[in-house]
């Protein structure tokens, strides 16, 4: 309903709050009306003050509660008749403004008529309080653009007439030569002149593993210097950089996006319509037909007005939308806006960005094999030694699996550049490193050749270890998969859905995670900018996709996808690109995900059936068709409060909802230490 309202969608922020505003000063003013004139006349109302008439003061207060609070809906069932089309603001308009007018009518000119201003009033606090909810359940409107800007640093240091200098990024040139040091980011694309370093790319490519820089090697704005110093020649700046290029295609997506039309919006042409014609022919029916005076078939049209306003229509999908966005809260799950709850229950494919989401996103202790009579202790114990105090991504992997082994430090420690390195234990010289280090130091691998060959066949990065002259063993590290993972995929198979892993990994790291996985579909090699592509054409043969990620690569595909899945643990440009977050980081919550916005969608259905089912009784009721039994204004009004009630309990049923997808981490872990590969059991150790 929100986007029929007319403002532009610009600053959703500050449509909520002049909604919530709107809604306040309607129900502030409101209530001395009720008081004043008691629906139905529960009890005798006290004298206005003042000795002031009774219609007369009524009509100062409700003409503070609805002329104000109600004038979006006007100007916007105004533009929806200039364009053909008539909404829910034209019925709001219909049954509010006839109300209101009408009793401005019975006030000033014939004085013998009944006033409606606590039935309009009353109409427009529940109509207001619905759009206010929806909109609330609306504003985390992407602001994925601004994330994105604010990653690239303000400022950087480049070379000008021989000095350094801090300029603005914005303001650096292509072609000038750019100073990192340690821990920076890198403000402009471009390519390493001197120095090497270590750096972290993974808000932009979503891959854990730093990568190693050196002279001649490509750096990218945004991403952060871990090491070492270097210079290096600004290339691409400005709307060329890589960040720029996400950006654009971010900004390209959101547009080609349209909004999802909601249920209540359908429904309400068709009531529109329904009450214009049974309204006019109620008054033609009692006035020109059957002879009543004009006072008495204008009251009956009114009615009809009034009861059929969509008050449990407005309140039927934001209300289940508010109480399903709560819920989900509340198990981590963030959906941002309703088209999103709409839509997941249509999702008929599932693409998993790699790392991050399938798997941990950083490198992790998969397999350990040792030679013969060596235990894995034995093992870790001498790699941990070597690699105490490295702050290296593969050095870290391994202090975390042998944190609980008491480690001592080495007494003599050496790097071997390109190889790896050798430390002096108690135990005796350790040599640790790749293939190469135990070539150079003619270490023969013996039993353990044909086992090197298997691990690095599988995509994985193998460290050699060696203590006192023999190899004793080979540590395989890769990226872990997460312990749910493997049952998110088996669950969504069993709902139907098809899921497809997307990754810039190789193809042979990648066909062994989706085997270990379950994965049939997979698409390897794929760069970050052809992600969304990638979606854009699983969608094109008419499925409807969901995409799982978790950087800023990741954006774009995310925002292209029909409903984008963020897992928590990735960047910010990420969460605010997607439709829903899924704050534990576990894959699993995207099932629990599913089955809400089912949930939520049989309840907007069910509220939606009720608020027509009401109306298609209560329109005969208040044309009079038992007359001389009839139903007032202020009856009508009471009844479609009560309607309202029941769709709003109906809505808060939901919260009884259970959620089987989300299962306990002991539940998750069963699935994993079934596998033959020993690598799932040991990254749940690892995790």
């Amino acid at each position: 309903m929100a986007h029929e309202m007319g403002h532009g969608g610009s600053d959703l922020p500050a449509m909520v709050r002049d909604m919530r505003n709107r809604f306040w000063i309607c129900l502030i003013f409101t209530v001395p009306i009720f008081v004043y004139a008691p629906m139905g006349g529960f009890f005798k109302p006290p004298a206005p003050p003042f000795r002031l008439e009774l219609n007369l003061w009524l009509f100062f207060f409700a003409s503070a509660a609805i002329l104000y609070p109600s004038w979006p809906f006007f100007v916007s069932a105004w533009r929806g008749l200039r364009k053909g089309t008539l909404g829910m603001a034209a019925l709001i308009v219909l049954s509010v403004g006839t109300g209101y007018v009408f009793s401005v009518a019975t006030t000033f000119f014939f004085k013998d008529g009944g006033q409606f201003f606590e039935a309009a009033a009353v109409l427009l606090v529940f109509i207001l309080l619905g759009h206010w909810l929806e909109m609330r359940a609306r504003a985390g409107a992407s602001s994925a653009i601004t994330a994105l800007m604010n990653l690239a640093p303000a400022m950087a240091s480049v070379i000008r007439n021989g000095a350094e200098t801090e300029v603005p990024t914005a303001e650096v040139l292509a072609g000038e030569i750019v100073v990192m040091r340690p821990g920076g980011k890198i403000p402009v694309d471009g390519t390493v002149e001197t120095g090497d370093s270590l750096v972290d790319e993974s808000m932009l490519t979503g891959e854990s593993m730093p990568v190693q820089k050196r002279p001649g090697s490509t750096v990218i704005g945004a991403t952060i210097n871990k090491s070492g110093s270097f210079r290096y020649k600004a290339t691409k700046v400005g709307a060329e950089s890589a960040l720029a290029q996400i950006v654009k295609l971010v900004q390209e997506a959101q547009n080609s996006k349209a909004p999802a039309q909601l249920l209540a919006d359908k429904a309400a042409q068709w009531l529109v319509i329904a009450a214009i014609v049974i309204g006019l022919a109620t008054f033609a029916v009692w006035f020109w037909w059957i002879g009543q005076p004009l006072l008495f078939a204008m009251t009956m049209t009114i009615t009809v007005f009034v009861i059929a306003c969509p008050d449990a229509l407005g309140l039927a999908t934001p209300m289940a939308v508010m109480v399903s966005t709560g819920l989900g809260a509340t198990h981590g799950i963030l959906f941002k806006n309703a088209s999103a709850l709409e839509d997941a229950t249509r999702l008929n494919v599932i693409v998993f960005d790699k790392t991050g989401t399938l798997t941990v996103g950083q490198p992790e202790v998969v397999e350990i094999v040792t030679a013969e009579g060596v235990t894995e202790d034995v093992v870790l114990t001498a790699a941990a030694a070597v690699e105490q105090g490295s702050a290296h991504p593969l050095a870290q992997a391994i202090l975390r699996r042998a944190e609980k082994l008491n480690v001592a430090a080495p007494t003599g420690f050496e790097s071997l550049d390109g190889m790896g390195a050798r430390a002096e234990t108690a135990a005796g010289t350790v040599f640790l490193g790749n293939r190469l280090l135990m070539d150079t130091q003619k270490l023969a691998l013996g039993s353990l050749e044909a086992e090197a060959t298997r691990l690095q066949g599988d995509g994985r990065t193998v460290v050699h270890v060696s203590l006192a002259a023999r190899v004793i063993g080979l540590v395989a590290i890769a990226d872990a998969v997460r312990p749910t993972s493997r049952a998110t995929v088996a669950k969504l198979r069993e709902l139907k859905i098809e899921v497809v892993m997307l990754t810039g990994d190789n193809a042979a790291t990648a066909r062994r995670i989706a085997s270990d996985l379950g994965i049939e579909t997979v698409l390897a090699d794929v760069l970050p900018s052809q992600k969304a592509e990638k979606v854009k054409s699983l969608q094109s043969s008419g499925k409807k996709v969901g995409m799982v990620g978790d950087g800023v690569n990741d954006a774009p595909a995310l925002t292209q996808a029909d409903v984008g899945f963020a897992i928590g643990a990735g960047t910010d440009v990420a969460m605010e690109s997607a439709d829903v977050v899924l704050m534990k980081s576990d894959p699993y919550d995207i099932v629990a995900a599913i089955e809400l916005s089912r949930a939520t969608l049989r309840k907007m259905h069910q509220n939606l059936w009720w608020a027509v089912g009401y109306n298609v009784i209560a329109f005969p009721l208040a044309a009079g068709v038992l007359y001389p039994f009839v139903l007032s204004p202020e009856v009508a009004a009471l009844s479609m409060s009560g309607s309202t009630l029941i769709v709003a309990i109906n809505a808060l049923m939901l919260k009884r909802t259970k959620l089987t997808g989300i299962v306990p981490e002991s539940a998750a872990a069963p699935p994993a230490a079934t596998q033959t590969d020993s690598a799932p059991a040991n990254a749940k150790a690892a995790v």
